[in-house]
C-alpha cells in the first residue's frame, strides 16, 4: 500500500531541513510526497522562495494566508487564514499523515486544523525551548497535537514525555539541519562570490540574520540599531545580511539592515533569503555568524562555526560549545563577536549531530504503523 505524506512548509528555513527528508521518502516506492506551502514561501518580500521548492523536483501546493504584519493582531489573523487554505488542501488530499516542523504560529493553526480532520501529524523537532520568543508556546502546543515526535536531543525527549506523551511515541533522530550543515557543500566560495555578486572580502567576513525577540522589552528597531552598532566596531569585516522572518515588527530589522547596507556599499551585501545551497556555502565563507536565529544553535555549530547568540530569543535551547550569548546592547554584542572570532574552530561541538539523521527520519516517516498514528493517545504519567 503506498502511504501519502503531506509536508508543511511555511518559511524558507523549514524547507532547507525538510527538503532532504522530501526528497529521500519520494524516492521510495510505497511513499506519495505531497508539498503544502504557505505563508513565507508567498511573500515576494522574502524571496518568493517557491522556486526553491519547485527546484527540488516539487509541484507545491498552496496553502494562501496573508503575510505582513505590522501588529500581533494581524498575525492572529493571518493564521485563521491559514488554517481555512490549509482545510481545503488537506481535505483534497487526503492524506494518511502529515509532516511538520518546529514551532511557528501558522503551524500551529495547520496543526489545528489536522488534529480536527483527523490526520495524525509527525512532528519534527518537540521539546525545545526558547525562552524569548512567543513560538515556544506555539512548539508546545504542537506536540500536543502530534501523534508521533522525530526530536533533535536526548533532553528534547524527555521533555517531550514530560509533556504527557507515550515514549514509543518520542524518537531521538538527531537534527536534519544539522546533519545536512555537516556536509561538504556543493558550491564553492568563487561560485557563491558571482552569484551574489559580492565578495566575502580579505579581511574576513560575517553572516547575520536577526528576527524580532517577540517577548523581549527592547523595541526591533533598537535590537537591530544596536546590533549595527557592534558590527561597526569590526570594519574591516564583511557582513553578510538576510531577511527577519515576518513575525509583527519585522519590517522594522529590515528598514535598519538596508540602511545600514546602503551606508556600507560593497562591505554590506543584505538579501532577502539565500536559500539551502546558498546558505549552506556562506557558512564555510564567514569566521562567525551574529544574531538570534536557532540556525546559529544548529547549522552553524555543525559546520564548525562560531555564532554569537544575541539576547532571549533562544534562551533555554540546547547549545554546543561553539555559542557565545549575550545581552542585546552594542557592548555586549561586540565583547561577544571578539570572543567568537578568537575561538578554536576544531573545538565546536553540536549535540544536534548524529551520523544516520536522515536514513532514520525516511525509515520513521515512511513505515511506522499507520494504526500507531491513528490510535487515539494516551496521556502517559510520568512515575512519582
Amino acid at each position: 500500500m503506498i502511504r501519502k505524506i503531506l509536508i508543511t512548509t511555511t518559511t524558507r528555513a523549514d524547507w532547507g531541513i525538510l527538503s532532504p527528508l522530501a526528497r529521500a521518502l519520494a524516492s521510495r516506492s510505497d511513499v506519495d510526497v505531497r508539498i503544502m506551502a504557505s505563508n513565507m514561501h508567498l511573500d515576494p518580500l522574502r524571496g518568493d522562495t517557491l522556486g526553491e521548492i519547485e527546484a527540488d523536483g516539487f509541484n507545491p501546493l498552496i496553502a494562501p494566508m496573508p503575510t505582513g504584519y505590522v501588529f500581533a493582531a494581524d498575525a492572529a489573523k493571518a493564521m485563521a487564514e491559514g488554517a481555512r487554505s490549509a482545510a481545503s488542501v488537506i481535505g483534497e488530499e487526503a492524506p494518511d499523515a502529515m509532516v511538520m516542523l518546529g514551532d511557528r504560529f501558522e503551524m500551529l493553526a495547520m496543526a489545528t486544523v489536522a488534529a480536527v480532520m483527523r490526520v495524525p501529524v509527525i512532528h519534527l523537532c518537540g521539546g525545545e525551548i526558547s525562552e524569548g520568543a512567543m513560538d515556544d508556546c506555539f512548539r508546545h502546543a504542537i506536540t500536543k497535537l502530534s501523534a508521533l515526535h522525530l526530536v533533535t536531543t536526548e533532553n528534547h525527549r524527555r521533555r517531550v514525555i514530560q509533556l504527557g506523551e507515550e515514549p514509543e511515541r518520542v524518537i531521538n533522530v538527531g537534527s536534519l539541519a544539522a546533519a545536512n550543515a555537516a556536509k561538504t557543500p556543493d558550491m564553492s566560495r568563487e561560485e557563491l562570490e558571482a552569484d551574489l555578486g559580492w565578495s566575502f572580502g580579505k579581511n574576513g567576513a560575517l553572516m547575520l540574520t536577526l528576527h524580532p525577540e517577540t517577548l523581549s522589552p527592547t523595541p526591533a528597531e533598537v535590537l537591530a540599531a544596536n546590533t549595527m552598532e557592534a558590527l561597526d566596531r569590526f570594519p574591516q569585516m564583511h557582513v553578510l545580511i538576510t531577511y527577519p522572518n515576518n513575525d509583527p515588527d519585522g519590517e522594522k530589522i529590515i528598514r535598519v539592515i538596508e540602511d545600514y547596507s546602503h551606508r556600507h556599499p560593497g562591505r554590506v551585501l543584505t538579501v532577502p533569503s539565500l536559500g539551502r545551497r546558498r546558505y549552506m556555502a556562506a557558512l564555510r565563507c564567514v569566521d562567525a555568524v551574529v544574531g538570534n536565529s536557532s540556525s546559529g544553535l544548529t547549522e552553524v555549530s555543525a559546520a564548525g562555526v562560531p555564532t554569537v547568540n544575541i539576547g532571549n530569543r533562544q534562551a533555554g535551547r540546547d547549545c554546543g560549545s561553539g555559542v557565545v550569548h549575550c545581552s542585546d546592547s552594542a557592548d555586549a554584542i561586540a565583547g561577544a563577536l571578539a570572543t567568537a572570532l578568537a575561538m578554536d574552530r576544531e573545538s565546536i561541538s553540536c549535540p544536534y549531530l548524529k551520523t544516520d539523521t536522515l536514513e532514520l527520519m525516511t525509515e520513521t516517516v515512511a513505515t511506522t504503523p499507520l494504526e500507531l498514528l491513528r490510535r487515539p493517545k494516551r496521556f502517559y504519567d510520568i512515575e512519582q
